[in-house]
């Protein structure tokens, strides 16, 4: 397979290229990445060298740049994970969710469909389908979408699109919706890294309102592993739920963290609650259990024990990304190698 990942350089990307390179080695992996704050691609160099694995520099939002890479490469399939992501940033300033989210995704599909692209995996989130109650069942690929954030207002939007060309077009779309993703890579603005780091240098760890907001958390290579069996056994037009059954308070969440660390729990202060912060996720997977096959593998323990370590051994690249220096050396060792 030729597979054209979008968004390659990011967090959950990253981890997705990786693992594909592991378990299918003859599969030619185009990695297209614009290289925003949170695209790396000093978390590729391993791969760099490697004569089934291409970098390309560029926007999903450009349809002459996407439809030469998959002409240029003979794609075969596409899976989508280029995003704006952060909910905090959405808040602030949502254009660029728009841009990105919406119009980035609608031009990836109408620049498939041309191509005759055969599969197209389409990666979303479960905030599309908004807040739960704590006494309310999980959410199913049959929950009306509610989105309260212009993040998630971008995601589902972007959804919508890839059912209208999956009944308009018959396009080969599949949609995953996931739970909160942790694991190594993830950029350090999001909740594990930053309480890692702020634990790490004995700062207070800021938890939003009275921290009983709830979240599924699921290891990102379970994830990774759910988007590989959509991409392999999807069926075109449906969407797919994966979670870790992992549903944890945030509070909760920061305490384990702590207790892991071995940090005193008086680091953690609450700090006034953001806009619109959705109280519950939960997803119901059974669906993906039983057509793909998907069962998560790692216990938030296992996975907080490996993120933990990650970081702990990549200190480096955590000062690189938190400096900013990584944009300037990657600038500095790309430029030689031209």
């Amino acid at each position: 397979m030729k597979l054209l990942v979008t968004g390659g350089c990011g967090f959950i990307g990253t981890n997705f290229v990786y693992l594909m390179s592991k378990r299918h080695p003859d599969w030619t992996i185009i990695n297209l990445d614009k290289l925003t704050y949170a695209g790396n691609r000093l978390n590729m160099l391993p791969l760099e060298k490697k004569p089934e694995y291409h970098f390309v520099h560029g926007d999903i939002c450009d349809p002459e740049i996407v439809s030469s890479t998959i002409e240029e490469f003979g794609v075969d399939a596409v899976v989508n994970f280029a995003a704006e992501s952060h909910v905090d940033r959405s808040i602030n300033d949502p254009s660029p969710f728009i841009t990105t989210n919406i119009q980035g995704a609608q031009n990836m599909m109408e620049c498939a469909r041309r191509a005759g692209i055969e599969r197209f995996v389409h990666v979303s989130t479960d905030e599309v389908y908004g807040t739960l109650e704590m006494d309310d069942p999980a959410f199913t690929e049959e929950t009306p979408l509610a989105p309260n954030s212009p993040y998630s207002a971008s995601k589902a939007s972007a959804d919508f699109f890839a059912r209208a060309y999956f009944e308009t077009y018959n396009f080969p779309v599949c949609i995953t919706r996931c739970s909160n993703n942790y694991g190594p890579y993830q950029f350090p603005e999001k909740l594990i890294p930053l309480m890692f780091i702020k634990a790490n240098a004995g700062e207070k760890l800021p938890v939003y309102g009275d921290g009983q907001n709830v979240r599924d958390w699921i290891y990102v290579d379970d994830h990774c592993t759910g988007v590989e069996l959509t991409l392999l056994r999807g069926t075109p037009g449906k969407a797919y739920n994966f979670g870790g059954a992992s549903e944890l308070s945030n509070i909760d969440l920061v305490r384990r963290l702590l207790k892991q660390m071995g940090k005193d729990e008086s680091l953690i202060t609450y700090v006034k609650d953001r806009p619109g912060h959705d109280r519950r996720y939960a997803m119901n997977f059974e669906l993906a259990e039983k057509e793909l096959g998907f069962t998560p593998e790692y216990s938030f323990e296992e996975g907080l024990s490996k993120t933990l370590e990650w970081y702990k051994n990549n200190s480096q690249w955590l000062e690189k990304v938190r400096s900013g220096a990584y944009r300037d050396f990657m600038d500095k060792w790309y430029g030689e190698r031209q």
